[in-house]
Parts: C-alpha cells; structure tokens; sequence
C-alpha cells in the first residue's frame, strides 16, 4: 500500500511540474491542481496508514500506536476546500486575461508569427 500511494505521489508530482511550465494558462492551472492532490495525499500519508483499525477508543489503557492520526485528516479536508476557491478564482482571472489579451498564453504572446 505505501509503494502506491508513494508511486502515485510522485506521478502527480510529476505531471504537475511538467503541466505548470507549460505556456498555456489552464494547463498551469491544471498543474497546481495535480500538485495539490499531491501534496494533500503526502499530508494524509504522514497520519499512518492504517488498515481495520477502530475509530472509536475503547475504556481502559489505550495504546495510540493502534490508532490513526486525525489531525492530517482535518488538515486535507481544509486544504481541498481552500484549493477549490483558489482554482475558481484563477479561472476567473483565466477568463478575464482571454478577454482583453485574446490569447491564454502566459506571457500573453502567441507563438505564431
């Protein structure tokens, strides 16, 4: 399970780099995306990674060991919602920067002649 979930970190790493220097803007846009899902599957990672584990604490002497960390859970739920606002927000400008310049390169300049 940790080989996956490290090769799949690290393919959305990837492609997210790749798409975030690339010369159109919503392929940048796409990027941070795929860099945040990235960085969002890193942050639940470090929570441990546990399989039948109960949710609930039983009485008596608990060993925190057994159970996953919630905090890191918490933190991704934020941090999907505050990404959400901020790639509506950048569509936005997306679409306003396509309509004054007439082009959605990220320096603004078509690459024909």
């Amino acid at each position: 399970m940790e080989v996956a979930l490290a090769l799949a970190i690290g393919v959305l790493t990837a492609s997210g780099l790749w798409l975030l220097f690339r010369p159109r803007t919503f392929q940048v846009v796409l990027g941070l995306s795929l860099l945040s899902y990235a960085v969002n599957l890193f942050i639940l990672a470090s929570g441990r990674l546990r399989t039948d584990a109960p949710p609930i604490v039983g009485k008596g002497e608990v060993d925190p060991g057994l159970y996953v960390d919630p905090m890191p859970q918490a933190l991704v739920l934020t941090a999907i919602v505050i990404s959400f606002a901020t790639t509506a927000l950048l569509l936005v400008v997306l679409l306003a920067s396509r309509g004054l310049n007439g082009t959605d390169h990220v320096d603004g300049e078509d690459d024909e002649p």
